[in-house]
């Protein structure tokens, strides 16, 4: 598909926006969704003259992370273009990532006469762990040829970045894990599987000789179990495959961080909504995309807090008008993947998406919604499939053929 765009690529001087309401999908609770509680009077204007219907993100029945999630409203295949464990942990923990970097997934373990006791050190408070990370982050700076860089995370989670003096080669990432997934087992070495991969082992090794050695003397967590050795994918660019020059604007790192992947510019941003769109407005005319993500949508569905999640919903419906002043040529409203608050994680479930152009049929939907949206023209489509639809009604795909 993406060989194909490729090829029909035209430019003009469209605007393309695209806004992430993260998590938005819902299941009725007292027989609604959040979509369908909340009161969104400007959402169900916009969409009565919209394309509407609702997207898989990766396959039917399959729950996506947020960095699937993303990468198939991006317009990639996300079962092409995987994503490592210890990429996702270091973006997710606000690490800017870099071709130079191998990502690594961790855990504070429990090491007892050469065996491991307790893989995650008895889930130690967080503020141990930050305790410890920055530790380790004072102690060692470097390994070998490698700058080291830590990052903590939740309890007994913290990742680590091996960062090299020059761009990797495909493969160098081919490490196994270090956990052997059972107690009472003695920790795995890290061995390479190619001869790119070597030096990653070696250093690999090494870290974790250190880490020992620093922890020697704390009782749970005296060791790093690594899992999810991975690089950064070497994914076809944004702009080269869709000729779009596109700017992110994310408040968490993690989603600038996909979208650096894609080779989106990602400035950091602060505020929320107010602020994402004002950001917006004052780069308007150096950019053809503009992805904007709304998170607190998501968070709300995972506390499973269906009033909050509905009220950020009628809080960006408010900001609407705001978003139509800037007249994008194509507006596309849609989330990564649906988080009902009565599941309380991510779900399976096909996520709303409209798209509003000059273009579409449209008429169809009264309000955005997941009932609503299926009725649209639109239908059930891949994710990936979004971004070729809005290159069209930009017109910003050729004829293909004769």
């Amino acid at each position: 598909m993406q060989e194909l765009i490729k090829g029909l690529i035209q430019k003009n001087n469209t605007k393309i926006m695209m806004v992430v309401l993260d998590g938005v999908g819902g299941l009725p609770v007292d027989g609604k969704t959040e979509l369908e509680a909340a009161v969104t009077p400007n959402l169900d204007n916009l969409v009565r003259t919209s394309a509407t219907g609702l997207h898989i993100p990766v396959a039917y029945g399959i729950t996506p992370g947020s960095g699937p999630g993303h990468l198939g409203i991006f317009g990639y295949n996300p079962r092409e273009w995987q994503i490592g464990r210890g990429v996702l942990e270091a973006l997710g923990l606000g690490i800017e990532l870099r071709d130079t970097d191998v990502a690594i997934r961790c855990n504070f373990s429990t090491i007892q006469e050469g065996l491991v006791k307790d893989r995650r050190a008895g889930r130690i408070p967080t503020e141990k762990n930050r305790e410890l990370t920055r530790r380790l982050s004072e102690e060692i700076k470097g390994i070998d040829e490698a700058e080291i860089i830590f990052a903590s995370g939740m309890e007994h989670r913290f990742a680590v970045v091996l960062r090299f003096p020059e761009p990797l080669e495909h493969g160098s990432d081919h490490v196994n894990d270090t956990d052997p997934q059972k107690v009472g087992k003695p920790p795995l070495k890290p061995v390479p599987a190619n001869h790119q991969s070597e030096r990653v082992a070696r250093i690999a090794e090494k870290l974790i000789d250190r880490i020992a050695d620093i922890l020697k003397d704390e009782e749970r967590a005296n060791y790093a179990l690594l899992r999810g050795i991975s690089q950064v994918p070497d994914i076809p660019k944004f702009q080269d495959v869709f000729g779009l020059n596109a700017l992110a604007v994310a408040i968490y790192p993690m989603y600038r961080g996909l979208a650096r992947l894609v080779g989106m510019e990602t400035p950091p941003v602060n505020g929320d909504i107010r602020e994402e769109i004002e950001f917006i407005r004052e780069n308007w005319n150096e950019y053809d995309f503009f992805f904007m993500h709304v998170k607190k949508v998501d968070s709300y569905g995972e506390d499973g807090n269906f009033e909050a999640k509905k009220g950020k919903i009628e809080e960006f419906d408010g900001f609407i008008p705001e978003v139509l002043s800037l007249k994008p040529d194509v507006l596309i409203i849609t989330g990564d993947h649906s988080t009902p608050s009565l599941m309380k994680e991510h779900s399976w479930h096909p996520v709303p998406v409209m798209i509003h152009a000059p273009y579409v049929l449209g008429g169809v939907s009264s309000r955005f919604t997941e009932r609503e949206c299926l009725k649209g023209e639109l239908g059930i489509l891949p994710a990936f499939n979004i971004l070729p639809l809005a290159l069209a009604n930009a017109g910003r795909l050729k004829k293909f053929g004769a």
